[in-house]
């Protein structure tokens, strides 16, 4: 019986191998990770002395800023012909979430193939879309993008290639938040890589304040062989 590792079915279904989530990162629950197949996630304060992390095989794989929006403070950014809606064609939505992502932590993970990345991407997009919690973004009637959520987190928004780089971003987010902060929330919070300066600003201009900080270590027993 393992005692620190949380099994984590929607990523092992992306990558046909036993993936885990440890509940915490002291030497007895590292340990669990020694004789055990699969791939591992730890998250752990970025002030915590990495040592122990490195000799049991865990590589750094991202930082990841948690910023947080208050119902007053949502600033909303008006842009004609922007709108969003309910209602969408999934597979439309689909195709966008093949290419939207490149800031996931396991795209940059060396261990995972990208095509396997993509996919955890698209199948979490699907369950949000079985949950209702998918709003498509219209630009003069024309599907531009998604934007997903669960409760009070804003997790995905994508968007085709053909709207990128028009100043749309910030019209088409605030309007999911405050479509989703009228579903009773006070609040709204969301995950971005470090990396992603372009969203770290863009929820910045939005009013979302950056309250926590964690980094994320990865580690993979090769037993097993991702996509196989």
């Amino acid at each position: 019986m393992y005692e620190y590792l949380k099994e984590t079915p929607w990523d092992k279904r992306n990558f046909n191998i036993n993936t885990y989530e440890l509940t915490a990162s002291t030497e007895d629950a590292l340990k669990e990770t020694v004789d055990k197949e699969g791939h591992f996630t730890l998250k752990v304060n970025p002030l915590d002395n990495p040592e122990q992390l490195l000799k049991y095989g865990f590589y750094y794989m991202d930082t990841l800023i948690e910023p947080i929006c208050r119902e007053e403070d949502l600033r909303l950014f008006l842009r004609e012909g922007a709108s969003i809606s309910a209602e969408y064609d999934p597979q439309e939505l689909i195709q966008i979430a093949e290419e939207a992502f490149i800031h996931g932590r396991f795209h940059r993970d060396f261990n995972i193939p990208s095509s396997q990345a993509d996919k955890r991407y698209v199948n979490w997009l699907h369950d949000l879309m079985e949950a209702n919690n998918v709003f498509s973004l219209l630009y003069e009637g024309r599907t531009a993008g998604f934007y997903a959520f669960d409760q009070d987190k804003v997790l995905l928004m994508g968007m085709k290639k053909e709207f990128r780089s028009k100043g749309l971003a910030k019209t088409f987010v605030g309007q999911g938040c405050f479509e989703q902060l009228k579903l009773g929330h006070t609040h709204l919070k969301t995950s971005i890589s470090a990396a992603n300066v372009a969203s770290l600003n863009l929820f910045y201009a939005l009013g979302f304040k950056l309250k926590n900080t964690v980094d994320v270590y990865h580690k993979m027993n090769h037993s097993n062989q991702v996509g196989v």
